[in-house]
């Protein structure tokens, strides 16, 4: 199948597109009001290290494989990536009844010189819509002494409103960073500044009826959580070193009435061991533990 997707690539291009507006939708919030989404948008800004190896997720073939996998579990509601992903996906059936949110500005290239300064470089407002995707998702990552931080409050803004004005769903990753001694941007492990962060994500846009975070599980989740009335999906994290932390941080945040689900990559991708199913379920089980 990867071979005749390589054809199509060259013969039939339009076959991509053609599959991503043909493909059967649903509702975003389906009927429970629960999310269970895999993120694979990481490679769209250079992200395909895991652990200690800097290219563990750089084979195409391989992602596509464990995507496909991931997205043909029942609880399974979406996935969120970058078009080219997405289209791959819709051109293999993968997406049929599942939700398709668009990674929208991941020109904040890893270990840039510019690393925040998180451009648009992936979809537009106008091609979420024409493409027929369920929603956008953004990146903020806020550091008190990057002046290009300004210039990413104020496009996530606008995409937010211009999601809200079509009724599509505005997917907000808002992150704290520092900066080290040489410079380099890392993120902020405090809680005290994710929740900060989590409120100032909360207010951005002309309208917040469609606007949805994405957040990092957190000791203190009923504290993050309770710096927004907005749903949250939490987000999963490098799994090369355990990931037991990150299911435990998921089962207790999900406690938390706005807290409707996961949104996690890496954990359901490339999980220790290489279970994906078993890791898929396992994370299906604390988004829905009736079903």
């Amino acid at each position: 199948m990867y071979h005749a997707l390589l054809e199509a690539r060259v013969f039939e291009p339009e076959a991509f597109t053609k599959a991503l507006l043909g493909r059967a939708r649903r509702t975003p919030q389906g009927s429970d009001g629960k999310l269970l989404l895999v993120a694979s948008d990481h490679t769209a800004r250079g992200k395909i290290s895991l652990g200690d190896d800097p290219i563990a997720m750089s084979d195409r073939h391989t992602l596509l494989d464990h995507l496909v996998r991931v997205l043909s579990a029942p609880h399974v509601d979406g996935v969120l990536a970058s078009a080219d992903i997405l289209e791959e996906l819709a051109w293999l059936g993968a997406l049929e009844n599942k939700l398709a949110i668009g990674t929208m500005n991941r020109g904040g290239i890893i270990g840039a010189t510019w690393e925040l300064d998180d451009r648009v470089t992936s979809y537009d407002v106008s091609h979420i819509e024409s493409m027929g995707l369920d929603g956008g998702k953004t990146l903020i990552r806020i550091d008190y002494t990057d002046p290009a931080v300004a210039r990413t409050l104020e496009t996530v803004a606008s995409i937010t409103t211009q999601l809200a004005d079509r009724k599509l769903l505005s997917m907000i990753e808002p992150l704290p960073y520092i900066k080290d001694a040489a410079g380099k941007a890392t993120l902020d492990p405090s809680d005290d500044a994710l929740i900060t962060v989590v409120a100032i994500a909360s207010g951005l846009g002309s309208s917040s009826a469609y606007t949805w975070l994405k957040v990092p599980a957190s000791e203190r989740m009923n504290e993050v959580a309770g710096a927004t009335s907005l749903p949250i999906l939490m987000l999963g994290g490098d799994p090369s070193h355990g990931v037991d932390g990150i299911y435990d941080l998921w089962e207790k945040g999900m406690a938390e009435p706005n807290v409707r689900g996961l949104l996690a990559g890496r954990t359901l991708l490339y999980p220790p061991g290489g279970d994906i199913e078993a890791a898929t379920s396992r994370a299906a089980a604390i988004v829905r533990p009736h079903n």
